[in-house]
């Protein structure tokens, strides 16, 4: 067995450890002599001066983050509510959790927003409210605006999902059709005092779109929101009341989210305190330690995921005949979150079918090994976190008959791999910075 073999597996499971929202909170949020300090932040907080201190929040990462959080500040916790998705649960005393759906919002999420909303818009002046807020935040807060059914907001998801929009225009649209989104819980929770503390699952870690910044001010426009639903292939189903209110607010007829000029964002601080940079670095580490020529080439890499796998393997080709921009053996790695455009009715997500992608491209490459993995365990809506693969991989294939063109026509890429015995399952990690992708060349 070559030493890539376990060193690739190595090097993701390095990465996902390395962005542990617990240990992270841990290490960057103390409390001491009274006075709530956060790493990166130069304002502190006399924990004391406040009547109430409430927690709410929401993402795949946020139990973790309360766990921390509890620990630290313990008693001076008044209540809290978050929103986690199913599974990504931690023994909490104070604060409450209420499990829903991602990345299809359901009723449940509904619950935990109106109570997230509520102790918002009931803090005063004098109060302090810590926001943790995480990857999957947007549908694990899901409140839409009057008239727009929760129904009509998962109908315009799964078309945003399927028709291949990113994480920024999803976010848009989000936005646009929420109560909690672009801003508004902000403007809910004025005059409080907020620290907004956040984990990044977007590419270059805009607080605006983390979970479609729900204590951010919202540069995005009504009138984007509408290109983005036009720009929708037409068989994407886009419910009437999203069209309507949409193109009201086009028209001028419904207020825009609020933007910098809005006087409550002065009482809101926001931090991110682990970003997908932070996965690819120890991830790096790893690499270099065990003897490769390590490279991050980027942990913004977004577009659909055949122009991603093409870029990819181009640097791939590139370092077998040049040796630039590293010589073998070499490692590259990368992160971000790229998109696929749903053909057909099968079972995948982008890092399946990065690696499937990737798989049509090995023929006669005896010496690379290629993984593709989702930070928080999950590929799209499957049990996997994505995929490893190398050229036995590729000679499994082709043994047993797999025609990839037949998976990747159906957007069946999990089939694929689950019988070629090449997915990865992690299981929930209670975090989420996006994906990883790792190359080595032997």
């Amino acid at each position: 067995m070559s030493k890539a073999d376990n060193i690739i597996h190595e090097i993701y499971r390095a990465a996902i450890d390395a962005v542990n929202p617990y240990r992270a909170c841990m290490g960057k949020i103390s409390l001491s002599g009274g006075l709530l300090k956060i790493q990166g932040v130069s304002r502190t907080y006399r924990i004391e001066d406040y009547e109430s201190v409430y927690v709410i929040g929401a993402g795949k990462a946020t139990a973790s983050m309360a766990l921390a959080l509890e620990e630290i500040l313990g008693d001076y916790i008044s209540e809290g509510v978050i929103s986690v998705k199913y599974g990504y649960t931690e023994k909490l005393n104070r604060i409450t959790q209420i499990e829903a759906a991602h990345p299809v919002p359901d009723e449940n999420g509904i619950i935990a927003a109106k109570k997230v909303y509520d102790i918002a818009a009931k803090a005063g002046e004098n109060d302090l409210i810590i926001s943790l807020i995480s990857g999957g935040g947007s549908a694990l807060l899901p409140l839409p605006v009057e008239g727009i059914s929760l129904d009509d907001k998962n109908i315009v998801t799964e078309a945003l999902l399927s028709g291949g929009a990113s994480i920024d225009q999803i976010n848009c649209i989000r936005k646009h059709i929420s109560i909690v989104k672009g801003g508004k819980l902000a403007k809910a929770a004025y005059p409080a005092t907020v620290l907004n503390l956040m984990i990044s699952d977007v590419p270059g870690d805009s607080i605006d779109v983390i979970a479609s910044g729900p204590f951010t001010l919202d540069r995005s426009t009504f009138a984007e929101a509408w290109q983005i639903l036009e720009s929708l292939p037409d068989n994407c189903e886009i419910p009437e009341s999203v069209r309507r209110h949409i193109k009201e607010g086009c028209e001028g007829n419904i207020r825009e989210n609020p933007d910098e000029k809005a006087a409550f964002f002065a009482n809101v601080t926001n931090c991110v305190l682990l970003s997908n940079f932070t996965a690819l670095d120890s991830a790096a580490s790893i690499a270099r330690n065990a003897g490769y020529n390590t490279l991050i080439l980027s942990s913004s890499i977004e577009g659909n995921v055949l122009e991603a796998v093409g870029f990819h393997m181009a640097v791939v080709k590139e370092i077998q005949s040049t040796g630039n921009p590293v010589k073998p053996p070499a490692c590259i790695i990368s992160g971000g979150e790229s998109f696929v455009r749903v053909e057909g009715s099968g079972k995948g997500g982008r890092n399946t079918e990065f690696a499937l992608r990737v798989l049509t491209q090995m023929d006669g490459m005896k010496n690379i090994w290629a993984a593709s993995i989702a930070t928080d365990g999950t590929d799209g809506l499957t049990d996997a976190a994505g995929a490893v693969i190398n050229y036995k991989s590729y000679i499994k294939m082709l043994e047993r008959g797999l025609q990839p063109e037949t998976f990747l026509k159906n957007s069946d890429s999990y089939s694929f791999f689950e019988q070629s015995g090449d997915l990865v399952k992690t299981g929930p990690t209670n975090t989420n910075v996006m994906d990883i992708h790792i190359f080595i060349v032997e």
